[in-house]
């Protein structure tokens, strides 16, 4: 990942906000963006309740303005599990691509992991995805999208102008 970017962490857990767990998911992202070049601003725990996550999300994207917001926890089908509802509350555009690709890359190694209920969107100039709460699956996702989420950044900040030459099958095979 490039330097530079600002990112908040948003760790959801009624078991965390409460003190009781620690919230090792959220370390593993801290970990993961900072030996990266990325600057954290900002890691809240909340509990697993809609209105106190979209608070937290909305927060980071329109008064701390970070770059990246990475959630971790509540992505299951548990009736707690209310995360991506969040998310969607509060995104103007969807990224699936990058869910899609987190489920993909995962579910090789754990087949469960299919059942994760992830989104990924747009606010304003922030991109925001959610992870899940397992620091293993957090891990595995975070590489599976790593290699992406610089370009997204630079696209959606203005940075990257030039996504580099598009090669059109159709027009090759007419050669």
């Amino acid at each position: 990942m490039s330097e530079g970017w600002t990112v908040a962490i948003v760790t959801c857990s009624d078991k965390g906000a409460k003190g009781e767990r620690p919230d090792t998911s959220g370390e593993v992202i801290r970990d993961y963006v900072t030996g990266r070049g990325m600057a954290v601003r900002g890691h809240r725990v909340v509990p697993d309740e809609r209105d106190q996550i979209e608070a937290a999300l909305v927060y980071y994207c329109d008064v701390e303005r970070v770059d990246l917001v990475l959630t971790t926890g509540g992505t299951g089908l548990g009736p707690r599990d209310v995360t991506p509802e969040a998310t969607l509350t509060v995104v103007e555009r969807l990224v699936p691509g990058i869910p899609e690709r987190m489920r993909a890359a995962t579910a090789a190694v754990t087949p469960t992991a299919i059942l994760s209920r992830s989104v990924a969107g747009i606010r304003g100039q922030t991109l925001i995805v959610n992870l899940p709460g397992n620091p293993k699956g957090v891990q595995e996702c975070l590489e599976a999208v790593g290699d992406v989420l610089p370009h997204a950044l630079g696209v959606l900040s203005g940075r990257v102008r030039d996504h580099g030459p598009v090669h059109h099958r159709h027009e090759e095979s007419k050669r």
